[in-house]
């Protein structure tokens, strides 16, 4: 996406308290079967969120207002399927039926997506640009928790599929052709926000293997989030969020 967006929260090192994991392979890693029940959940979770990502650009294609907008969109949606087929092929490489991963994440990612349907093209290419990146920043630190092969993978299907640079050159210019949409459009972004945030936590919270190598580590190989660390992790996320707001030209 954007420059601003690619100043992740979460860098491609892990901290220091995660060195055990972090600084091992799957093959060593997965010895473990609660960091590999973690992993599978994680995976899982992405992919079906790179799944709904591509169904859900595919219909906001519908909503473009040219043809040269549609194909924008549908070359992001492709994008996004080629990052689904990366997980469900490495959950497949071991030895996980990628849909029986995915399953228990369906129904959350399917309500988020019903409860911030966008109404127009503009909220579209917002919560495209904003929801969708607020989700990448929690996984990105996810990543730092993870053995370097695995945090390999999660990092690349996090990667721009173009769609940040896309969105701020139209909202801008929605935005000064029509200034009135920019109150609507911060209004959006806040809610996107908070909705985003919270579908970040409960994938976390409904999950144990997860929930445990996140906070609490896993067989003493890492530290995990603390409670202070948790609360600096969803600082750096609000601060990503209010920059791209920023560029967007829009009040955070």
């Amino acid at each position: 996406m954007s420059t601003v967006e690619n100043a992740s929260p979460a860098d491609d090192s892990a901290p220091a308290g995660a060195a055990g994991i972090a600084s091992q392979d799957w093959a060593t890693a997965s010895a473990s079967p609660q960091y590999r029940a973690a992993v599978v959940d994680l995976l899982g979770a992405l992919a079906y969120g790179e799944l709904a990502a591509f169904e859900r650009l595919a219909e906001d294609a519908k909503l473009a207002p040219t043809l040269d907008d549609k194909a924008e969109l549908a070359a992001m949606a492709s994008a996004e399927f080629h990052h689904f087929e990366r997980l469900r092929d490495r959950l497949a490489a071991i030895e996980v039926e990628p849909t029986a991963a995915m399953e228990p994440f369906a129904k959350g990612v399917d309500d988020f997506h019903r409860q911030t349907a966008p109404s127009d093209w503009l909220e579209g290419l917002v919560k495209a640009y904003v929801g969708d990146s607020i989700a990448s920043d929690f996984y990105r630190e996810v990543a730092s928790h993870l053995d370097n092969d695995t945090r390999a993978l999660v990092l690349g299907v996090l990667d721009d599929t173009g769609h940040g640079n896309f969105a701020v050159e139209k909202v801008r210019a929605a935005i000064e052709a029509d200034p009135r949409c920019g109150g609507r459009l911060a209004l959006w972004a806040r809610r996107l926000m908070g909705e985003a945030l919270s579908q970040a936590q409960r994938v976390v919270a409904e999950r144990d293997a997860l929930s445990t190598m996140l906070v609490g580590g896993v067989d003493g190989m890492a530290a995990g989030f603390d409670l202070a660390a948790v609360g600096e992790m969803f600082t750096r996320i609000t601060k990503a969020h209010t920059k791209r707001m920023a560029a967007l030209g829009l009040a955070a």
